[in-house]
């Protein structure tokens, strides 16, 4: 068992914080509170001081794409509009070459920034396949799955399509679940450190058959269901290709259901937002993308109030250029004034915890209640960037802006201690990432 002693302030769960210590037996959540462990036996309890700290459950970025960790800031993708990003990407990555090496190594480039910023569960939205046939496409999600693992941090990896042949993108789907979970029913492995979901990027790019195709495999196998929609250039694109809205098409193609979460949802209606409630359907924000792109900003707080649960997502480096998402959270805070009532920074950490694993059928992830996964991360407030700061909770978000953990907890084992990785070495990771992109003169 390990005792985290000392706290300033432990966050339980949305409507819970408390003060002191945070028991851990094993993998799960024994009991936090000043006098939790009381009545226990200590015998053989290891115990931390955390002092000065706030602890907060793991935080889990519900939407990301880990390939484009290797591509940010890439010229021709900074303030040009969709129709100027799309090719710009895709001439990187056509130069790179997407396969097993390229996409291990971005993978652990992005679960590493994860993690050295307090993201223990990591959504990886997997688009870009280069028309890999069947076998090469299992192969890339297994390094995918592989690289994180490797790293300690849990993965969520969604096959997802864009563009891709819909009958293939269903048989990738469906060998990539027989090899990386053969057997299982759910999604999750028997660990929990893996879980796998699919998604087409949106009705811009994919087509109902892919859809429908992709939703069999996700029935057979009971998997979550993700996909984007109404950013504005994805309502442009379905109104001129059908004459309709993507979530008139999401309706009509079986995808506004409980099971399915959309990521963005800048530019919706107060009819589709009461559809998208009626429908169970959750969502996740992802500012740290809609901004810059000229996308706009999600009416967060009417979307909650209409009984929507929303989880927070970074998304792609090569629209956000970063995966720190307490940074986005602060940056979804601070911007939630201009399109409806001021979010609370305790509104958008749930969102960044419970609201995120809600999405993807993770009771146990999210929170530190009596049971839960032990993914833990340990704030130090006793700096100057937080001297004079009277909520340290609020402040998580409110002051320093590149904040970083100390700890950080994956099923009780440490990932990250003292700011530092435990299962890899920063310096290795870059210059690996670096050699491999060099190969091909994007660098």
């Amino acid at each position: 068992m390990l005792r985290l002693t000392g706290a300033t302030a432990i966050v339980i769960d949305a409507t819970t914080e408390a003060s002191g210590e945070l028991l851990l037996d094993g993998a799960q959540v024994a009991v936090a509170g000043a006098d939790g462990a009381t009545s226990r036996d200590m015998s053989g309890v290891t115990s931390l001081d955390v002092s000065g700290c706030v602890i907060t459950p793991g935080l889990v970025n519900a939407h990301h794409h880990l390939l484009q960790s290797a591509f940010r800031t890439l010229p021709g993708t900074r303030g040009v509009p969709m129709a100027e990003w799309l090719p710009a990407m895709a001439g990187a990555y056509a130069r790179v070459g997407i396969d097993p090496e390229l996409v291990a190594i971005s993978t652990r480039i992005g679960v590493a920034e994860g993690l050295l910023s307090g993201v223990t569960t990591v959504a990886d939205h997997m688009l870009n396949w280069a028309g890999a046939p069947l076998v090469e496409s299992v192969r890339i999600a297994i390094s995918i799955a592989e690289a994180a693992r490797s790293l300690g941090g849990r993965l969520v990896f969604v096959r997802g399509s864009a563009r891709d042949d819909p009958e293939m993108a269903a048989s990738s789907a469906e060998a990539i679940v027989n090899n990386l979970l053969p057997g299982a029913r759910g999604g999750v492995s028997d660990d929990k450190m893996l879980q796998l979901a699919v998604g087409p990027a949106g009705v811009h790019s994919d087509s109902r058959e892919t859809f429908e195709l992709l939703g069999e495999v996700a029935a057979r196998h009971g998997l979550r269901r993700r996909t984007q929609a109404n950013e504005q250039v994805d309502v442009a694109i379905a109104l001129e290709k059908y004459g309709r809205r993507p979530l008139d098409l999401l309706e009509d193609w079986g995808w506004l259901a409980d099971d399915v979460t959309i990521a963005h949802l800048v530019a919706v209606t107060d009819d589709e937002i009461r559809r998208l409630a009626a429908a169970g359907v959750t969502g996740t924000h992802a500012p740290g993308c809609d901004v810059p792109m000229g996308w706009g900003i999600a009416a967060v707080a009417a979307l909650r109030d209409a009984g929507i649960v929303l989880g927070l997502g970074t998304s792609g480096g090569g629209s956000n250029d970063a995966g720190h998402l307490l940074a986005d959270a602060r940056l979804a805070m601070q911007v939630s004034a201009l399109v409806g009532p001021q979010l609370s920074a305790r509104e958008v950490l749930a969102m960044a915890t419970a609201g995120s694993a809600a999405g993807l059928g993770r009771a146990e992830l999210g929170h530190l209640r009596a049971g839960a996964a032990a993914d833990v991360c340990v704030w130090d407030v006793s700096g100057v960037a937080d001297a004079g700061v009277a909520d340290p909770v609020a402040g998580l978000l409110w002051a320093a802006p590149g904040r970083r953990p100390r700890h950080v907890l994956v099923g009780g084992e440490f990932v990250v201690r003292d700011y530092e990785l435990v299962h890899a070495e920063e310096g290795e990771l870059v210059a690996r990432l670096n050699e491999r992109l060099a190969r091909t003169r994007v660098v």
